[in-house]
């Protein structure tokens, strides 16, 4: 679009702050902010903003019900042989693809730069991306084939994280065999409902939320790309579980055998108030529903075996059919609106300030089960398969994380 076009676009919304500065700009400025107005969604920011100033919306009262789940922690090991070589199987037709969500920093951790390339310590010094690919290396040697590695990262990290792969040669793993993609943005707001500039040529964006994956993934045109491959299945994980079991053979397994098609891996909360959310059912769809909106005796109801009826954790580990990801990239999500300190253009100046209540949206993934007729549920073992890396020091630290993975894999430290 011109500019006349876009500017009264603009102006229709009453977003024309955002052309504050347009007759300053140099002609390869105009163009970046001319192309950030066009991608803007205005339709949906104005949407959001009235969800945001709606106070009297309504939250449907839904019937919670337990969902079933397969324990794995609790099968034979003739069992649990039998699922690993059925998934072993189908990773070696090249049927299923790896993908880890990698649009972080290390901030928290005192990293500059990717979260991936943090070093949580190990001896050999492996970086959070290099473990993972470990993971890949071993269980491709395994099926007699290399699994496809998809790291979504964002426009905070993409050229860092590229950078780090070519300079460590992609961990041998082949650079034909990873490719990176980046998450889709949406534009944030201040509490007057502007859409705020992060400086004078540029619109103020972050990545919109882990359930946006699956549009990313579609907006990159990898759907069409995997199918032909002859990649029907995707593994998503996140980059700071240094325990997790990538493209696992049994929780592949365990998807072949069930008939879903989608499968998510759980383990058991520590407490009844442990700060996470939890697999259900609601309103007859799975879901998890977080700690916050559980009802107290719900989440205190145990089972005759004394294990908590509302007791299986979303660990942020799953297993997509391509087909049912592809319409979830369809389907229209709610977001969630996140209150953050924000450091953005000011509009009288264009010089940055920082606005302490600014409003960033966010897609969850787990959200997408709701729109699945069924999920099923894989409970793991917690201390064999996650250890996030969150903090410096403490509960999920790196610290944590290293002794954890030190426990495990002695043999590769």
């Amino acid at each position: 679009m011109a500019l006349p076009e876009l500017l009264n676009k603009a102006k229709t919304f009453g977003q024309e702050k955002l052309f504050n500065f347009y007759e300053e700009l140099t002609d390869e400025q105009k163009k970046i902010l001319l192309t950030d107005v066009q991608n803007i969604d205005f339709n949906l920011m104005q949407d959001l903003f009235k969800k945001l100033t709606n106070t009297k919306e309504e939250t449907a009262e839904t019937e919670i019900a337990p969902i079933p789940c397969t324990d794995a922690t609790s099968m034979c090991e003739e069992e649990r042989k039998r699922l690993y070589d059925k998934g072993l199987q189908v990773l070696g037709e090249g049927k299923m693809a790896a993908l880890t969500m990698a649009g972080g920093q290390g901030t928290r951790l005192g990293h500059t730069g990717p979260k991936g390339t943090y070093d949580i310590g190990l001896p050999s010094h492996k970086s959070l991306f290099e473990i993972q690919c470990c993971g890949l290396k071993k269980v491709s040697a395994q099926a007699g084939c290399k699994v496809q590695w998809y790291i979504m990262t964002s426009h905070i990290n993409h050229k860092d994280t590229v950078e780090f792969f070519e300079k460590n040669n992609y961990f041998d793993y082949g650079k034909e065999n990873i490719t990176f993609f980046p998450q889709t943005m949406i534009p944030a707001m201040d509490r007057e409902g502007n859409i705020l500039l992060e400086n004078k040529y540029t619109v103020l964006k972050s990545p919109n939320g882990n359930g946006g994956l699956f549009a990313s993934l579609k907006n990159a045109g990898l759907f069409e790309k995997m199918r032909d491959k002859g990649i029907s299945r995707i593994f998503i994980c996140g980059i700071d579980n240094c325990l997790v079991k990538m493209a696992d053979p049994m929780f592949l397994g365990f998807l072949e055998d069930s008939g879903h098609k989608a499968v998510a891996k759980s383990f058991i909360k520590r407490t009844a108030d442990e700060k996470a959310g939890v697999f259900c059912r609601r309103g007859g769809k799975p879901t998890v529903i977080e700690y916050t909106e559980i009802p107290l005796e719900l989440a205190e109801l145990k089972d005759d075996a004394g294990v908590w009826v509302y007791g299986d954790t979303n660990v942020l580990n799953y297993i997509f059919d391509i087909d049912v990801a592809e319409s979830l990239a369809e389907v229209g999500m709610s977001y969630h609106i996140a209150v953050k300190k924000l450091n953005c253009a000011d509009f009288a100046t264009g010089e940055t300030v920082v606005i302490p209540n600014g409003y960033k949206f966010e897609l969850f993934l787990f959200d997408a089960f709701s729109q699945l007729d069924s999920l099923g549920v894989f409970r793991i073992e917690r201390k064999e398969e996650f250890a996030p890396v969150k903090n410096p020091t403490g509960v999920d630290s790196a610290e944590s994380a290293r002794e954890m993975y030190m426990a495990i894999h002695k043999e590769e430290n």
